[in-house]
């Protein structure tokens, strides 16, 4: 399971630097140390390999090690993204069926109130760690594990979370597909500043590091100055983040006139957004080192990417080659597939796929064709085995690498007593890829201004999700079925900003 690629390590190098946090180190040693006695506290508090147990905190090595201790045990581990609000994240422990909600000083406030309605636990990592400190006897590895081993929400389309699910076999398998791709093993270090409650963070990062034996460096939360001086300052090899990131490095640099040296980078890869030509080529000319693309959804994961071996130059446009041991096929509207050069749907079989959505069992179904996971990206691929993504299928904003379902923005809108009607759609933005904005239609004799609405949005949503600016107008535009014209909206965007 994921766990014995840490006792692996621990038994052949166990003084080997496992996770820094600040100013603490756990050797590999340590870390297995620190998940027996997670492992054996949490037994003593009721958690079995039926439990599913949620962690809202921001990026710590707690976050890590109830990841393991919840492996050893056999459970079930929720990761929530530190940003949501109280009312997301009371919404996934209910649906979760958590009975543990692990969270830290910073976000107690929210957590409490998150967990005010419910029969989920609060619990405080920082107490919770140290109320005994022991020597905790040798605990074996379940040897029935629940399926189920996480849990991770995501936006979908309908403005519903979508709840998929992983099992340790499949975290497994998809790390190891990175592993060799990238080229990773214990003389690496991988500096972690993505959220670790995003799939992203805490698996295709953290988790995949400590599984190729690096030193795996966590960082609270991601700051520019704060990652380019960790680069420097322990010669990390290894770095993932989204654009809006690699954007933000730059700027700081730029604006500070600061150099950097980042010659110990071996890759520095960009996922969850596309990447302008503008950004590649201002980072590379700054810092003397190119982004590489990667492309993962949350239910399937390593697709598209570079491999560290491979000296061919990725075309202007491609995403990169299918990943070890991923089966890609692209189809037309018929479900027939295509050959090189003729654009589709493009359907994955990867090392790591969901086992479906956790209480959607019509979703999970309709989200599969033939084994394959439906991603709803369109692109083709090249005679040499290059991908391009050249359109999506479903409707969802990327604001800096985080979905945002329309829908869920929507009906939140929608509660206020002054909308009539509300369409939220994503425009072009050259920081975050892209912003959410609304047009509504006040309810008669209503008046709202932007920052009314503002506050109403920030009540019930993450503030990524909130829109950055409400267009009011006097009518929706209506297409065939009488939906509301979201392209109609967008051309109307587009004149009124001479785009």
């Amino acid at each position: 399971m994921i766990l014995s690629y840490v006792e692996e390590h621990a038994e052949q190098r166990g003084n080997d630097a496992a996770l820094r946090f600040e100013d603490t180190v756990l050797s590999y040693s340590a870390l297995m140390h620190e998940v027996d006695r997670a492992v054996s506290l949490l037994s003593d508090a009721g958690v079995t390999k039926d439990t599913t147990l949620a962690v809202y905190c921001e990026n710590s090595s707690d976050i890590m090690v109830l990841y393991y201790a919840m492996a050893k045990i056999g459970g079930t581990f929720v990761p929530v993204n530190a940003v949501l609000s109280s009312a997301e994240v009371a919404y996934i422990i209910g649906h979760a069926d958590a009975k543990f909600l692990f969270t830290d000083h910073k976000l107690h406030v929210n957590a409490a109130a998150a967990t005010s309605k419910s029969d989920c636990s609060l619990i405080n990592t920082n107490s919770f760690f140290e109320a005994r400190m022991f020597e905790p006897a040798p605990i074996d590895q379940e040897t029935e594990v629940n399926q189920d081993f996480l849990i991770i929400y995501t936006s979908g389309s309908t403005g519903v979370p979508k709840a998929v699910l992983y099992s340790q076999a499949a975290e497994v398998a998809g790390n190891a597909s990175l592993i060799d791709m990238w080229a990773v093993g214990p003389k690496d270090k991988l500096l972690v500043a993505l959220p670790l409650g995003f799939l992203y963070g805490l698996s295709t990062a953290a988790s995949m590091g400590l599984q190729a034996g690096c030193e795996v460096i966590i960082q609270r939360r991601f700051h520019p100055r704060e990652a380019l001086e960790a680069i420097v300052k322990h010669g990390v090899t290894v770095f993932q983040g989204v654009p809006t990131m690699f954007s933000m490095m730059l700027e700081y640099a730029e604006q500070n006139n600061l150099d950097f040296d980042l010659s110990s980078m071996k890759a520095l890869i960009s996922a969850g957004a596309p990447l302008s030509t503008d950004l590649r080529v201002r980072f590379a000319r700054k810092f003397g080192i190119a982004l590489e693309d990667y492309y993962a959804l949350t239910e399937v994961r390593p697709v598209f990417g570079k491999y560290a071996q491979d000296t061919t130059p990725v075309p202007n446009g491609a995403i990169g080659k299918a990943s070890p041991c991923v089966d890609i096929k692209i189809v037309d509207d018929t479900g027939a597939e295509v050959g090189p050069g003729a654009s589709g749907e493009i359907l994955v079989r990867a090392p790591a796929t969901t086992s479906g959505y956790y209480k959607a069992p019509e979703l999970s179904v309709s989200s599969f064709k033939d084994g394959y996971f439906r991603t709803g990206d369109i692109g083709h691929v090249d005679h040499d085995g290059f991908y391009y993504l050249t359109g999506r299928i479903k409707d969802i904003i990327i604001k800096g690498g985080a979905n945002i379902a329309p829908a869920e923005v929507e009906d939140v809108i929608l509660t206020h007593p002054g909308v009539q009607f509300a369409s939220v759609l994503g425009i072009p933005d050259a920081k975050f890829g892209e912003l959410p904005i609304a047009y509504f239609v006040p309810a008669p004799s209503a008046t709202l201004s932007h920052e009314e609405l503002t506050e109403h949005c920030r009540s019930a949503l993450a503030e990524f999700k909130v829109p950055v600016s409400f267009i009011s107008i006097d009518e929706m535009p209506l297409g065939n079925t009488g939906k509301i014209d979201k392209k109609a909206l967008l051309t109307l965007w587009k004149e009124q900003n001479h785009v």
